[in-house]
């Protein structure tokens, strides 16, 4: 029988030294494979928005698109953490507006946390969330919502100012009460100091070895992704090109009438 993985879950994981796995999910098929695979963190992102329904990145994705896609993937975890991004400005208006579209995600998209983009300059609203009982992963480094502001999905933390910022909101999250805090293209070492200073799990991708736990998107992981994948992304699979050469074979397959017997 497979272990049901729970916040403290991850603690002890950190605790013992033991890294972390979280992947992306969207829809049914997929979140069960994972969580038939023993995947600790399913996470229903809101990269959905450029991985399935084809926006050029994040911003566009809407509450309900979260909660949408969130259904679909709880009806299939069952022992995996499963956690949902909030949605850019779903959070940021008011302590008010987070903790009503926290609890909306958690109440009818059935998901066990949010995880919301973001560190001291809105630690209030992260805060308010947790102090309504809804548990909160963080997420710092390159925030893909904060793309406008950025100028494009490039490697953060790099200069002293930069990393001193990372360090100290990731501190204050800590003080928060958030559970863990997804560290996104930062530089290892700073990663490194992140993970050995807090006492809660961090969860890297695309910053190096040294985190507590790494997560990749699923698509990108399996090859579906079609294009240009960020260079961190290892692929495990081929996927795309096994399913164009299926559909082609099947294509082939009906107009010589070989297909169906």
């Amino acid at each position: 029988m497979k272990t049901k993985i729970t916040i403290k879950t991850l603690a002890e994981l950190k605790k013992a030294k033991r890294k972390i796995t979280a992947l992306t999910a969207y829809d049914y098929p997929t979140a069960k494979i994972l969580d038939d695979a023993g995947v600790d963190v399913v996470l229903v992102g809101d990269s959905v928005g450029m991985v399935k329904l084809g926006y050029p990145s994040t911003i566009p994705v809407e509450l309900f698109e979260i909660i949408y896609h969130c259904r679909a993937v709880r009806r299939a975890v069952i022992n995996a953490l499963l956690v949902a991004d909030m949605p850019f400005m779903s959070y940021e208006t008011s302590k008010k507006d987070a903790i009503k579209n926290a609890g909306e995600i958690i109440k009818y998209g059935m998901a066990q946390a949010v995880k919301i983009e973001g560190g001291e300059e809105l630690i209030d609203n992260i805060k308010a969330v947790i102090d309504a009982k809804i548990p909160v992963m963080g997420h710092l480094g390159l925030m893909p919502q904060a793309i406008n502001l950025i100028g494009g999905y490039k490697i953060q933390g790099k200069t002293d100012e930069d990393a001193e910022k990372i360090i100290r909101s990731a501190h204050i999250l800590e003080k928060a009460g958030v559970f863990a805090v997804v560290l996104e293209c930062v530089p290892e070492k700073l990663a490194k100091t992140i993970t050995s200073e807090l006492s809660i799990p961090t969860i890297g991708i695309g910053s190096g070895k040294y985190c507590d736990g790494q997560i990749l998107v699923s698509d990108d992981m399996f090859g579906i992704t079609q294009g240009k994948t960020p260079g961190f992304v290892k692929r495990y699979a081929n996927l795309s090109d096994a399913m164009i050469k299926a559909t082609k074979l099947y294509c082939q397959e009906v107009k010589q009438s070989k297909f169906p017997k």
